[in-house]
């Protein structure tokens, strides 16, 4: 019978962005790995089981993290990033056979890059991000303003639990309006109204002019998201010898090493 191995896993730390939180996260095994093969088959639940993949990779944290939930609540969606890129950097070094389409002449081709070498990182400048809330008065919609915030694990947890089961629910617009914490609309007489209910939120949103949501994530970016990491290398073509910068997805990149590997 199968006793276990002294195994010593290769260790990565990793400062959170926006949060400031200190995690020190081991390698995949092959068991998570393959537990991982089985999210991709429900895709609502893809970003559940990769949260509860870090957290189980991870060895060292911070003190107030005793759960399971206390990680989701203290963690944003930005930070998810960098601990996700801890736990690739860990498990895989490199980006391998990454596809690149060429904006020249529009033919795919692969590159292969250290993790390292992709890396940038902005950090949020204070200590609030999880509790700062942003009012934006909408310039098209009259007496009304959009609070928007930075979400945690958990609230994209609770908001896809919630509405990703429902009839004709658009998966796009649940991540879209993940940002958003109410609105809030004031009429020429009477109460204002808050909507804060994640239904109401998302119907709110839909309802908007596009110069409205425009706003909304462009003031979003400027105080929220362009704090945190990104991927970014420099490319060329081998067909027509364009140069350009790429982006890289990691999520979909993780989850391709993952099934590929």
């Amino acid at each position: 019978m199968f006793k276990g191995f002294n195994v010593k896993f290769p260790e990565y730390e990793v400062i959170t962005p926006q949060t400031h939180d200190s995690y020190t996260l081991r390698s995949l095994t092959v068991q998570e790995e393959e537990r991982l093969k089985g999210s991709l088959m429900t895709p609502s639940k893809v970003h559940e089981h990769l949260n509860k993949c870090i957290y189980d990779s991870i060895v060292n944290k911070p003190e107030a993290i005793k759960e399971y939930d206390d990680f989701l609540k203290a963690v944003t969606l930005k930070d998810r990033d960098a601990l996700l890129y801890g736990l690739y950097h860990i498990s895989y070094e490199e980006i391998r056979n990454y596809d690149v389409t060429c904006s020249s002449c529009r033919k795919d081709y692969p590159v292969t890059v250290q993790a390292s070498s992709t890396f940038n990182f902005n950090e949020y400048p204070g200590k609030d991000v999880l509790t700062k809330r942003v009012a934006v008065e909408l310039p098209m919609t009259t007496g009304v303003v959009a609070f928007i915030k930075q979400p945690s694990l958990y609230d994209e947890m609770i908001t896809m639990r919630t509405l990703s089961v429902q009839p004709g629910s658009n998966m796009d617009i649940i991540t879209e309006t993940l940002i958003l914490d109410k609105f809030e609309q004031t009429p020429e007489e009477g109460d204002s109204i808050i909507y804060h209910e994640r239904g109401d939120v998302v119907d709110a949103y839909m309802a908007l002019p596009s110069k409205d949501k425009k706003l909304i994530h462009a003031k979003y970016r400027k105080h929220f998201g362009d704090y945190g990491i990104n991927l970014k290398m420099r490319s060329s073509c081998g067909s027509c010898g364009a140069e350009e910068d790429i982006d890289i997805d990691l999520v979909t990149n993780f989850f391709r090493m993952v099934y590929t590997i």
